[in-house]
């Protein structure tokens, strides 16, 4: 580090008054007296970038700032009024403040005109955040945690840049050689669904891609296998996350509980909605006298020690690697983890849960990247007889049922996924309400389905670039439709069930693993009037996939405690086109587009003959090298 800083100040002019150089993270951090100077000569920071490949912060030191109360003053008078500034808030351990506005676009100003001045007068690093349209206490609480103790926070960043600076001689590939290793060992999530963790070994480095739990089993099966020989928490050195789902988030606290202090890569989104889900998790637990394999702590280390990033954002996670997220389609901020190993050597795409096709919710999963030898995707969806419909032929099918059901004076439960699944059948009801002409039909929301809706309205850039249009305007935002109405408690419960109106039901979860959406199924599913609609995926073993199978009485699990058979003779519907995992068609597709293309696939995230039956007929179509392997089995891919 020392050699390192020495090297820098030689290359800075003196007029830049360099005060401290510092690492955080994969971040260059240089405190100056006079921050102009970088913005007044930006090929010196081009030029740092190049020679070091990191980003670098340019951040004022103490001294110069500008006193927090006169600097909100300042920025209340640049700012016009109608940009609807909140909460202005400083976080002096690294010189910046937080602008959260109605209308960031205004306080940023025309090509950044706005913030330029805001930080020539006040000296601060103005962020600039969208205050949602709607409220959400996880944004609120995984951004009190982040700052809340930033000091703490800033010495880990610090720490782990300098893990990050001090590569080994031996780091890297050399022509002179020959024995540099990539391998890859499945520790969950290979041949089923569930539990997700791939473990990525080099010569220099231990990364964990996803950690999750199995909520349709119990046990050991529930978690990933954490105690093969070669993976050890102490050893590792990043976690990274494709996406929220519990089934690929569900077990990181764990880590954190056992001695684990590294970081976290995950998109913004992401790491918002596991935290969602996580405390959710903890509190079912909790209240099914279950037992609990971590608590909010070690959700909170989790978030301490997140680190976010963009699609497209490249950064160093090892001494050998580099991590670079690409939009996977699936749910909000879902991505495809790309590890850019040794400098070239070896390029590896982990696509985590993948949807290549528009939906009302996301666009497509990108199938574009730099570079690329080996591909590891799901196959939740694989065999050849798992054909969806298309979107519009779901939306007609919802729409039938609606009808059908609302005529019998029925009610139609849709389970669904509290992230992604919710919000895209929110949508389509939308525009089936207005389309038929039904506004007085309304849908009930239970779970966490409003609360991941409004971290949705966080976040309007990473959804479709027609829904981020109307997110933006409350007139046209679907999620703000006068149609829903939040369930707030039991109470509110029971009278939605016994009301003799005609209503939409959209419960968690999704796979009926506990939650509401278990207890209306208890209480509606012997009225032949009453619709069950299934919009994702219902994995073995689990209460969805036994009422699926059309098993006409079922034990069901009542809130009160105990179990109480039930005669299932409500009408249940299945329907794919809602899905947010690609078919067998999109899945080839996605490999035939794949640019460049890959010389090996490994499958994954699916039932044992789905991900055979997927390798197979890739190797078929492209003659590519592939192979589905099993949980434990490590696959050397260089």
């Amino acid at each position: 580090m020392k050699k390192f800083v020495e090297e820098l100040n030689e290359k800075i002019p003196s007029g830049a008054q360099l005060t401290e150089v510092q690492v955080e993270g994969s971040k260059i951090i240089l405190y100056s007296k006079n921050p102009e100077y970088f913005s007044e000569n930006p090929e010196l920071i081009k030029t740092i970038v190049s020679n070091y490949k990191k980003r670098v912060d340019v951040r004022a030191t103490q001294e110069i700032l500008a006193d927090p109360d006169k600097a909100r003053q300042i920025i209340n008078e640049i700012v016009p009024d109608e940009a609807g500034i909140e909460n202005v808030t400083f976080v002096t351990e690294i010189s910046r403040v937080i602008i959260e506005a109605d209308k960031p676009g205004l306080v940023i100003g025309k090509g950044g005109a706005t913030l330029k001045e805001i930080k020539e007068k006040i000296k601060w690093s103005p962020r600039v955040e969208r205050v949602p349209v709607m409220k959400s206490k996880i944004v609120d609480t995984v951004r009190q945690v982040i700052y809340t103790d930033m000091d703490a926070r800033k010495k880990f960043l610090e720490k782990l840049g300098k893990k990050l600076l001090t590569k080994s001689s031996s780091s890297g590939p050399k022509e002179e050689k020959q024995d540099y290793w990539v391998r890859m060992t499945a520790l969950g999530g290979f041949r089923q669904v569930g539990r997700s963790a791939v473990f990525v070994q080099t010569p220099e480095s231990r990364v964990l891609i996803d950690c999750g739990v199995n909520v349709a089993a119990t046990g050991t099966k529930e978690f990933p296998y954490l105690n093969a020989p070669e993976f050890k928490i102490a050893d590792l050195d990043a976690v990274v996350v494709t996406h929220a789902h519990l089934d690929h988030s569900g077990a990181i606290p764990y880590l954190f509980k056992y001695g684990y202090d590294g970081p976290v890569y995950s998109t913004p989104p992401t790491r918002d909605l596991m935290t969602m889900l996580q405390l959710d998790y903890v509190d079912i637990a909790q209240r099914e006298a279950k037992k609990v394999p971590y608590g909010n702590k070690d959700i909170h280390e989790l978030i301490k020690h997140s680190i976010t990033l963009d699609y497209k954002e490249v950064t160093d996670i090892t001494s050998d690697m580099r991590l670079t997220f690409y939009n996977a389609g699936h749910i909000l901020g879902s991505a495809q983890a790309h590890l850019h190993i040794g400098d070239g050597l070896h390029n590896l795409i982990y696509t985590g849960d993948l949807k290549y096709a528009k939906t009302n919710l996301l666009d497509p999963a990108e199938t574009n990247f730099m570079r690329l030898e080996t591909l590891i995707m799901e196959s939740t969806y694989g065999g050849r007889t798992n054909i969806q419909q298309s979107l519009e032929v779901a939306e007609q099918q919802l729409t039938e049922v609606i009808k059908n059901t609302i005529s019998k004076g029925g009610k139609v439960l849709l389970p669904v996924l509290a992230v992604g699944r919710a919000q895209e059948v929110m949508i389509a009801l939308d525009k089936i309400v207005k389309k038929e002409s039904m506004s007085g039909l309304k849908c009930y929301l239970d779970g966490m389905i409003w609360d991941a809706t409004a971290i949705h309205s966080a976040y309007p850039e990473y959804l479709s670039s027609s829904l981020k249009q109307k997110m933006l305007n409350e007139n046209t935002n679907p999620f703000l439709s006068g149609m829903f109405h939040r369930i707030g408690g039991h109470k509110e419960r029971e009278e939605l069930i016994t009301s003799e109106v005609p209503a939409l039901i959209m419960a968690t979860s999704g796979m009926m693993q506990g939650g509401p959406s278990v207890e209306y199924f208890r209480r509606l599913a012997e009225n032949p009037d009453n619709s069950m609609v299934f919009v994702a995926y219902q994995p073995e073993g689990s209460l969805g996939r036994r009422i699926q199978k059309g098993i006409p009485q079922i034990s069901v699990e009542k809130l009160s405690g105990g179990n109480e058979m039930v005669n299932v003779k409500l009408d249940v519907n299945t329907i794919s086109g809602f899905s947010g995992h690609s078919d067998r068609n999109q899945l080839m597709n996605f490999v035939s587009n794949a640019r460049p293309r890959p010389e090996r696939v490994l499958t994954c995230h699916g039932e044992s003959s789905r991900c055979i039956d997927l390798a197979s007929s890739i190797y078929k179509t492209f003659k590519f090298e592939t192979s589905a392997p099993k949980n434990l089995e490590t696959v050397r891919v260089r």
